[in-house]
Formats: C-alpha cells, structure tokens, sequence
C-alpha cells in the first residue's frame, strides 16, 4: 500500500503533463515520448490498485479509500490560480475521497486522453504541409497582439502646422491602414476555419493562426466535448476564441474609422498648408512684375497678340482635321475632373460617417444615417473610372469603406433588433396587466398574465448592453421581474 500511495502522490505531475503543445515538430516528437512515459506509469498505478483491491477482497474487507490529506490530496486543485475550473473534470472532483474503485475508471480516462493526444501528433508530423503552416504561424505575433501593436501605432498626435511631419504621419496611417485590412482576413480565416471545418487538424491551424508565437497546448476534452486549449496559462474552450474573434472584427472595424478620421483631418491640414504657402510667392511677384511694365513693351506685346491671333486663325482650321485626338483629350480631362469631384465627395461622406458613430452607444437613427453615407460614399468610389488618377486610391479606400459599412448594418440590425424586442415587451406588460385588471380572481388570467411577464422578461433580457435602449430596459427588466415574482406567489 505504501508505494501505491507514492504513486498515486505522483498523479497531479503525471496529469497535467498529458497534454500536447502544437508548434514546433521537433518538440511534439519530444512530447510524444513524455506522454508515453505518463501512461506508463498510470499503468503501473492501475495495476497496483488491481492488487490492492484482490487483497482485499481476500480479507473480505471493505474497499480501501484513500485518505485525501495523505495520497488522494495530490488529486485535490490546489487553488483555482494553478489550475483552471475550465479543466477541473480532467482532475476530477476535488471535494470528496477517492475509492480504488472509484480511481481506476478515472485513470482510464487519462490513459485514453494521452492515446488521442499521441494519434493527433502522429497526424500533425505526417502533413508536411501543415507542418509547415504551424511553423510559419509561431513565428508571428498572435493575434491578440498584433492588434495591439497596430491599435497603439494610432495613437498618433497630428502635426497640423508641419507639412513634411503631416507627410510621414499620413503614411503611417496608410500603413496601419492595410496592417487592419491583413488582420482583417487572418481574423476571417481563423473564424471560419475554426466554426466550420469538420476536421480537427482544420481546426488547430485556425487556433494557430489565432495564438501565433504565444504557442497553444491541447489540455482536455470536456464532457459536452469542447476541446480545452491553453495559451501563456490561459485556458480557452473553442466557443471562447469564437467570441475574441468577433470581440475583435468589432475592435478592427471601430479602428478603421479613427484612421479615416485621422487621415481625413491630415489631408485637410496638409492641403491648408500648402494653399497657404502657395499664396505667399504669387502676391511678391505681383508687387514685383507690374512696375516694370513700359509703353515700349506694351506697344511689342499688342504685335505679338495680333500676329498670334492670325495663326490661331490658320490653326483652327487645321485642327478640324484632329477634333478625334481633341475629343479624347477632352474625354480624358473629364473623366479625370469627375473621378477627382467623386472621389473627395466620398472622403466627406466617409469623415461624416466615422464622426457620426464616435461614442457609442447611439439610437438607431444615428446608426441608419452612418450607414445611409457610407453606402453613398462606396457608390462614388466605385463609379470612378480607371483612367482616373486616382483610381487606385480610390479602390484601396473602397476596401476600406465596405469593411466599415458592414460593420455598420450589422449594428444597425443589433440596435432595430432591441428596439423591437423594447416594444414588444412594453406590449406584452400591458396584455398582462389587462389579463389581472379584468378578472383579478381567474386562474387562467393569472396563468396568462404570468406567461406575458415572462416573455417580457426573456425579450428584455436578450438587450445587448451596447445598445442605446440598454439603460431602459434594465429599468423595465426590473419592475417586470417584480411583476412577475408577485404574479407567481399568487
């Protein structure tokens, strides 16, 4: 019995080393060895506990526990810091005494884990390419991370009265710009390959692509079958990384528009700049250019326009013959105007739009117009010719601009989606006072009554916090649940 205490002593180490660090290949052939060497002796445990229990049952005696402070402590959590709740049932349950019998099923289940965890690896280092992609996913900053990077790159303080540090400024922004963009499809990717991929090689390279450098391990399988990950001593279920993703389009997106307005409000200070200094020379050479004029030059000069009107004459008519090359000229200038007036309409649109929703939470109205003018502003972008200048700006901004007016709609279908949910549960509160006022003594009024209550309760409660109805609802939610708790007790 004593090594059998030993060993089972041993039990928290050998448990929490069955797990599977995805990353590099020479590190999870390494860890293929360990968790062998783990079953190993969670084999040797079993088949001591066999014997302890064949004693036993030889003595006719009861079956043995063991005492928790002494062996089965070791499989107690010591404190919820070391060890997530997330991964609790891997340990089992900390709070009674472990029987023999009670710890061979669970030393099973630990052995099985170890045997998957050893068939995932073996298909891991078979896939050259995905091999390859996990490797090229650890060396690159984790999501997470680089979105931080990218966030703190905006903090940017313009220089409105310097031409050439607004330059830099606004190349800066460009570039956070498509940083943005980039995160923008990792972040689609990770999302989609995670939520729909039926493969869990599928899968990890979706976590992958998530954790980058931070490393991920594979901890456990929970009971409802949500694969356990770990990440710097984080633990995440599958469904939780799900959630950081759209945490972070709605992130993304909110950081795109302050890069428009930040480069909105450059362009507009480098362009006052410029308009400003290019005043400055005109005016000296006015004050310079018109004392020097003399009647003698003025006399040769009234030569010149007449002797030029005379070929402008001859010249006229020769161009008749080229008015094909003059009209694509004219065609080309046109374009060329319109792309340009299209162009800076849709900047002011996109600046109105991104000033519109600063601050949120804002009623639907306000959340309709933003939508209403980044519509309009990716209209104008898209109608601009491609013999326009500035044609691929203009795509590189449309880019841009979808990203921001999906965002939008999605929070314009959040917010009509609470307002509605506000007013049906306003009408429901008023069907369930009616239902009591009428026949305050019918049983089925009440049951009736009630049933309105809860439903207002439920609609009430599905109120996103970040809408601007979420204040009112609250205020409803708790005179409701009142309602409904007196209405129950009756």
């Amino acid at each position: 019995m004593a090594n059998l205490e030993i060993l089972v002593s041993e039990l928290p180490t050998l448990i929490q080393s069955l797990k599977l660090t995805i990353g590099d290949s020479n590190e999870i052939m390494e860890q293929i060895i360990l968790i062998n060497n783990a079953q190993e002796q969670l084999r040797n445990i079993k088949k001591l506990i066999a014997q302890e229990l064949r004693f036993d049952r030889i003595k006719n005696s009861a079956i043995a526990t063991l005492p928790r402070i002494a062996t089965g402590a070791s499989l107690l959590i010591p404190s919820v810091k070391l060890v997530d709740p997330a991964i609790a049932e891997k340990f089992g349950n900390p709070e009674t005494k472990v029987s023999l019998t009670d710890l061979q099923p669970k030393i099973d289940s630990w052995i099985e884990w170890g045997y998957f965890l050893q068939a995932i690896a073996a298909d891991i280092l078979s896939d050259i390419k995905l091999v390859n992609q996990l490797n090229f996913d650890i060396s690159h900053p984790s999501l997470p991370t680089r979105f931080q990077v990218i966030s703190e790159s905006l903090k940017i303080n313009l220089h409105l009265s310097n031409s050439h540090v607004l330059e830099r400024q606004i190349q800066e922004i460009i570039n956070c710009q498509k940083d943005l963009l980039q995160l923008q499809e990792r972040l689609n990717y990770i999302f989609n390959t995670i939520k729909t991929s039926h493969s869990l090689l599928n899968i990890l390279l979706g976590v992958s692509a998530f954790y980058g450098k931070s490393g991920f391990a594979l901890e456990w399988l929970d009971d409802d079958h949500e694969l356990i990950i770990s990440s710097e001593n984080d633990f995440q279920e599958l469904t939780d990384i799900l959630n950081d993703c759209e945490f972070f389009k709605e992130e993304i997106a909110t950081l795109i528009i302050q890069s428009e307005i930040l480069s909105g409000q450059a362009e507009q200070a480098l362009k006052r700049i410029e308009q400003e200094s290019s005043k400055k020379p005109i005016l000296s050479q006015q004050v310079e250019i018109l004392p020097k004029f003399s009647t003698q030059k003025i006399v040769r000069s009234a030569l010149i326009i007449a002797s030029s009107l005379l070929i402008l004459t001859f010249g006229s008519w020769k161009l008749q013959e080229q008015s094909p090359q003059l009209q694509q000229i004219s065609l080309s200038l046109t374009q060329e105007g319109s792309g340009f007036a299209k162009f800076k309409s849709a900047q002011k649109l996109g600046m109105e739009a991104a000033s519109l929703v600063q601050n949120p939470p804002h009623p639907l109205k306000v959340w309709q117009q933003a939508q209403n003018k980044w519509h309009q502003a990716i209209i104008l972008l898209d109608s601009i010719p491609h013999e326009a200048s500035v044609y691929d700006e203009a795509k590189n901004k449309l880019a841009y601009y979808q990203i921001n007016y999906k965002s939008i709609s999605q929070r314009v279908l959040i917010e009509h989606k609470a307002l509605a949910n506000l007013e049906s549960a306003q009408k429901l509160a008023i069907e369930a006072n009616l239902f009591v006022d009428n026949s305050p003594y019918s049983q089925l009024n009440r049951q009736q009554a009630q049933d309105k209550w809860e439903q207002a309760i439920n609609l009430l409660e599905a109120i996103p916090e970040s809408t601007s109805v979420s204040v009112q609802a609250k205020e409803m939610l708790s005179i409701y649940k009142t309602n409904y708790e007196a209405i129950s007790q009756i």
